[in-house]
């Protein structure tokens, strides 16, 4: 019996279903957590996890379009990100080094206000050394900062390739995180650093460093589709960004620990998905924990990096056509 390929992915997104509610059911959030929020989260959960394996099997052709262009051009796309990132400096006389330095002094002032001047009001965790937990929570948001202001600029910067007729322009805004992502790579290596310095050594859990990369640069990247569509149009909107960021590190807990906040808000402070990502750094350097241990955080992360990808996506496709005679 020949099975269509749209029956195929259908039967493909229950099996992941299925499997996600075998997870789900055997999940257990412990002897202090309440039995009714427990059933009521894995209901929801159960529900969410269908429906977006509903909505994937309908749409499935519109949610790979653009992965498979990436895919397609990801030779173009090394070469010309390894160019971004050196023509950003170029003919500066420290060249890349003056990316490092902005990141390092915001850190170093961090730590000498809260932990120094301040006589250690800023601590986040108790055992931790603050410079390392700022240090751990900082590295993933300018990645993020950097990543999502020049993606979302990214159709801008390139106009003259944008009115090429035959050039994929769905591969710029990942071109410009990929630049983004070498400034990346030194300032995790920092991180290893400065752990090492203050007696924490990588173990098995710091790989998944690798993963809360990946993470952070597929969402950042579901982000930027959205942006970049729209500031060709609303050019306001790099300034709404920038406003949005300048909140965003307060809201997020890089300069405080969110064990420390009251717990009415802890829910509501969760839903921001980089928090899933800044205690994630922090439990590779000095935690012992995987993150598919923490179950339904990581199903709502990607639940909504694939959503907002989704979104991403759709926006693009739509104005796509309209690039060229605005820019």
């Amino acid at each position: 019996m020949k099975i269509s390929k749209k029956g195929g992915i259908l039967l493909f997104s229950l099996a992941g279903f299925l499997m996600a509610l075998i997870i789900i059911t055997h999940q257990n959030l412990g002897p202090a957590a309440d039995p009714k929020e427990e059933l009521l989260k894995k209901v929801i959960s159960c529900a969410v996890i269908l429906i977006a394996c509903l909505v994937f099997a309908r749409w499935y052709e519109k949610f790979t379009t653009i992965p498979v262009e990436l895919y397609q051009s990801r030779h173009l796309i090394w070469k010309l990100a390894k160019n971004d990132f050196k023509k950003r400096y170029a003919g500066s006389y420290m060249g890349a080094l003056w990316a490092l330095a902005q990141p390092v002094v915001t850190v170093a002032m961090y730590y000498i206000v809260f932990d120094k001047l301040m006589g250690g009001a800023g601590r986040g965790v108790e055992d931790v050394p603050f410079v390392l937990f700022l240090t751990a929570g900082l590295v993933p948001w300018f990645y993020f900062n950097e990543a999502l202001n020049n993606g979302t600029n990214a159709l801008r910067e390139y106009d003259y390739l944008v009115k090429k007729v035959v050039f994929k322009i769905s591969i710029l805004p990942i071109i410009k995180i990929i630049a983004a992502t070498f400034i990346h790579v030194f300032f995790v290596a920092v991180l290893f650093i400065v752990a090492a310095l203050y007696g924490y050594y990588p173990t098995i859990y710091t790989t998944q460093i690798l993963y809360y990369s990946i993470c952070l640069f597929i969402f950042v990247l579901a982000l930027c589709y959205t942006t970049c569509s729209i500031v060709v149009f609303f050019k306001d909107l790099t300034q709404i960004i920038n406003i949005l960021l300048q909140i965003g590190i307060w809201a997020t807990p890089i300069l405080w620990n969110l064990d420390n906040a009251p717990k009415r808000w802890v829910m509501l402070l969760k839903l921001n998905p980089l928090v899933y990502i800044v205690n994630g750094y922090r439990s590779a350097i000095y935690g012992k924990e995987w993150f598919f241990e923490d179950f339904f955080s990581t199903m709502y992360f990607w639940i909504v990096t694939v959503v907002l990808f989704g979104i991403g996506v759709a926006v693009f496709k739509r104005l796509k056509n309209h690039f060229a005679d605005v820019l």
